[in-house]
């Protein structure tokens, strides 16, 4: 069954010779990111290996939620929210966003315990978060049978359609100027003793003054070749979709399940908390960062050897300008779904809201989430190679932030001041002695 079918995006005819800015990558982060610039006057070329929106920009949940962020992440969510609710009518385009709500169900002391202190994060945001139980729960879910001993319920937050998202914000982009090219990899940056001079495309050498890597789950690979340490992982989560039927408005995320109304009126579930990892060779490269992050996380991780191995270690990781490269070998990455995570999460779905009984599976896709050792995304500038920027490893929250993330990029590039203080977000706290852990209250 294939992956989801994201809006097409018609690409432009001709490679420029210059621009300001190359940003490389088409989902939501590099979309926005060419967008906000755009709007500033840059000249901006965003160049995609495959087509707009192909990967985990297309894949993810479809979720715009502030609730259980890392708190270091709640300040950009919180300018996302503000960006999300006018983009439709800024961008001309439907991005399906509404703000429906999002109810986090835990049960146990533990469960109970986490959502309590996350709670104090938002203390004096006016996010209208609080603690539900009981009836206030059950008017929120109707339908819904499954029992939690209490629940976050975060009013502000809501949903848009991953499919529409990336492709009508990358065409407000080509409105704003932007030149958009598809099946266009970017094989290597080019460098002079000032910094970034331009980059090699599959189809030529573009001159331009700043780079922006937003690859996702392929950054690390690229970064690699230009000589920057990006330490990065991916992890694969699985997804399905019913046909319509009628039921809650509310979303709901829980462990066994988490589960969101669609535009086309049906559902999409995943498992609340279970991830697949495959075991790579950067695997063993990245184990003792990584180490915190999995032992923190190991209840919700499963780890296998499958056919990634291979496909990886065969990976070239430097080479040439002229040299074909593992972007144009695999154009859209696009991993087989967990079958036993998809049986795990309908079944829960389905006690949870037997309303489901009469609905399909209409199609079930994976993606491949780009992570970090704390779950922080980066971005940021890169201090040995100016003109150099990188968005990316938004450990599977990227969809929600993605619009004010490239806001936040194009801060740093144009050097104005920034939406919000960027520092947790530095590429450079990976090797400058900082304390580097997923939150342990997330």
């Amino acid at each position: 069954m294939p992956g989801p079918k994201p809006t097409p995006v018609e690409p432009d005819l001709h490679l420029p010779k210059s621009v300001d800015v190359v940003v490389i990558g088409g989902g939501i982060i590099g979309a926005s990111t060419a967008l906000e610039l755009s709007e500033r006057g840059a000249s901006v070329l965003l160049c995609e290996k495959g087509h707009i929106a192909g990967e985990q920009s297309s894949r993810n949940w479809g979720w715009v939620r502030l609730g259980m962020r890392d708190p270091r992440e709640i300040p950009l969510m919180a300018e996302a929210h503000r960006i999300w609710q006018g983009l439709d009518q800024r961008v001309g385009r439907k991005t399906g966003y509404t703000r429906s709500g999002i109810v986090f169900g835990a049960s146990g002391k533990r469960g109970s315990g986490q959502l309590e202190r996350w709670l104090r994060h938002v203390e004096g945001l006016e996010t209208g978060a609080k603690l539900v139980a009981g009836a206030e729960m059950d008017a929120l879910l109707p339908g819904n049978q499954a029992t939690y001993d209490c629940a976050l319920y975060m009013p502000q937050d809501g949903r848009a359609e991953p499919q529409w998202a990336a492709p009508a914000i990358a065409e407000a982009a080509r409105d704003k100027g932007a030149v958009l090219m598809t099946q266009c990899a970017v094989r290597s940056v080019e460098t002079d003793d000032q910094g970034i001079t331009g980059v090699f495309t599959e189809r030529g050498r573009v001159a331009c003054r700043y780079v922006v890597l937003a690859g996702g789950a392929w950054s690390r690979l690229f970064a690699g070749n230009a000589g920057i340490d990006l330490p990065q992982l991916k992890v694969l989560n699985t997804v399905l979709r019913t046909s319509p039927i009628e039921g809650p408005n509310t979303a709901l995320w829980a462990d066994p399940f988490a589960i969101r109304k669609r535009a086309d009126g049906g559902y999409t579930i995943a498992s609340g908390h279970e991830n697949t990892v495959d075991i790579v060779p950067d695997s063993f490269r990245l184990a003792r960062q990584f180490l915190p992050a999995f032992a923190q996380e190991w209840r919700s991780l499963r780890f296998r050897v499958s056919k990634r191995w291979r496909v990886e270690a065969q990976e070239a990781r430097n080479w040439l300008p002229t040299d074909v490269t593992p972007f144009e070998k695999c154009r859209v990455l696009d991993p087989e779904p967990s079958s036993k995570a998809l049986r795990q999460a309908w079944a829960a779905a389905r006690k949870g809201f037997p309303a489901l009984e009469q609905a399909e599976i209409v199609q079930s896709w994976a993606g491949m989430i780009d992570v970090t050792p704390d779950a922080v995304p980066v971005i940021s500038g890169v201090d040995h190679m100016p003109g150099m920027y990188i968005a990316t490893g938004f450990s599977g929250h990227g969809f929600g932030i993605g619009p004010a993330a490239g806001r936040l990029m194009a801060d740093l590039v144009a050097e104005t001041t920034p939406c919000v203080d960027p520092a947790a977000f530095r590429l450079s706290r990976f090797t400058d002695g900082s304390k580097v852990r997923p939150d342990p209250g997330y």
